[in-house]
């Protein structure tokens, strides 16, 4: 209910635009309307065979939307029922996160340790069909509800891959849900943060996994920590603050939002309490983290509290609120743009890793993944977009250390042989190289 709150507080900045907005356009708005009205009277009285009236403007509604950006849409109430169900961590389905990339669907990232996963998803790949309908021009609010259901049904999956011969079909039984947004290990005094996604009580769970390792500690402080965002789709963008406030001392701003007018609607600091030692950090990224995931990447970035690993982030810059209607339907619009504490907005780009660093079995003939800018209407950045960002060399300090030999996590191996590397009293941060201009 709190969150419903805060989503219309946040939708009074648009009701105030359109109320401003010039006489002309509102009457050209009632002139559109009224021609929407009199196509669907047609419709219903003279179409061949009885219509359902509610179908109809359901499908009004989404085929405006679709002129709009990827990440505005429209839910019916079913759907919208599941998107509420997201945020408590715990669903009916598959555990996997898609996007529309052309006419088709893709996979941004399975979820850790869900069916999917388990089934061999993998980011990247190309969803053709889902339970023998086509995906082509699928609405993503309809897809999402093939997929979602109750646990124990199954659902049959096309996948095309790069290396596949022909598609492949995935049976995956729909499994109960329940993620726990953070998890984590102790390597020699390191910690180590798992944040799968960002959903509610998440800062919450960071902080109980945190207390836990130093507890494994003797108590001691960390040595450092890696928190790993890697297949991190986002999720609430207050849970990606709290985080972010987690790390950072006192009133530095996090994230800043802009409206169409470019003016800022909103800019969150840190605040002066429950804020982590200075112990050195390293936050994993890949082409998976998105949204919130990037929120929390660019302000610790900015403020040179971490040093980024991993490969560039998804590049998605935008915020949406969600609106529930009288019907139990909703909309998820998007209302604006963010930008990290040094006025970067990493729409279509994404957070740039101080150090690159790919996964093990990475080859360079690998597709490369999907990201926000390959994405269909997608917003364009204010910049200019660079395709491509230079490996860096690894600092070092970066050598083998006993307590990771064994990992077969290639990227984590190497953030903690990092931290290991570095003087146990060592600074708050590392040097590494300046973060990318906007």
């Amino acid at each position: 209910m709190e969150r419903l709150r805060s989503w219309l507080v946040v939708l009074c900045l648009p009701a105030l635009a359109f109320a401003e907005s010039p006489k002309s356009n509102g009457e050209n708005t009632y002139k559109q309307l009224e021609l929407f009205a009199r196509v669907l009277s047609y419709v219903e009285n003279n179409y061949v065979e009885e219509v359902d009236q509610q179908q109809l403007v359901y499908g009004a509604i989404k085929g405006m939307l679709e002129t709009l950006d990827p990440h505005t849409v429209f839910m019916p109430p079913d759907v919208f029922k599941e998107m509420k169900i997201d945020t408590s961590g715990e669903f009916g389905g598959l555990g996997i996160e898609i996007a529309r990339k052309n006419d088709g669907m893709v996979v941004v990232a399975p979820i850790d340790d869900t069916p999917a996963q388990r089934a061999g998803i993998k980011s990247g790949d190309q969803v053709l069909s889902i339970d023998g309908e086509d995906t082509r021009n699928m609405d993503l609010a309809r897809a999402i509800a093939k997929m979602r259901g109750p646990a124990g049904k199954k659902v049959m999956l096309t996948i095309m891959r790069e290396g596949f011969n022909a598609p492949r079909e995935f049976a995956i039984i729909r499994d109960h849900i329940r993620i726990a947004s953070v998890e984590g290990a102790l390597y020699g005094g390191i910690g180590y943060a798992k944040v799968k996604n960002f959903q509610e009580r998440t800062d919450l769970a960071l902080f109980k996994e945190l207390e836990r390792q130093r507890g494994l500690n003797g108590g001691k402080e960390l040595r450092g920590l890696v928190l790993d965002l890697r297949n991190n789709p986002g999720g609430l963008l207050d849970q990606a603050v709290a985080v972010s406030d987690r790390f950072l001392p006192g009133n530095l701003p996090i994230v800043a939002t802009k409206d169409r007018n470019k003016a800022t609607v909103n800019e969150e600091k840190s605040k002066d309490r429950d804020t982590e030692k200075p112990y050195p950090m390293v936050v994993l990224v890949n082409a998976g983290s998105a949204s919130a995931s990037e929120i929390v990447a660019g302000a610790l970035q900015d403020h040179q509290r971490a040093v980024i690993m991993g490969t560039p982030t998804f590049g998605k810059g935008s915020v949406q609120t969600v609106i529930e209607m009288e019907d139990g339907s909703g909309l998820k619009l998007t209302i604006a743009r963010y930008y990290t504490p040094k006025g970067r907005s990493i729409q279509e780009k994404g957070i740039g890793p101080d150090f690159v660093v790919f996964e093990k079995d990475a080859g360079a003939k690998s597709e490369p993944p999907t990201r926000e800018k390959d994405l269909r209407r997608h917003f364009k950045n204010e910049g200019t977009v660079e395709e491509a960002v230079v490996k860096q060399n690894l600092p070092e300090n970066v050598k083998p250390w006993d307590v990771s030999e064994k990992l077969d996590d290639y990227p984590l191996k190497i953030a903690l042989n990092y931290l290991n590397g570095m003087a146990p009293s060592g600074r708050a941060t590392a040097r590494a190289p300046a973060a990318p201009k906007p």
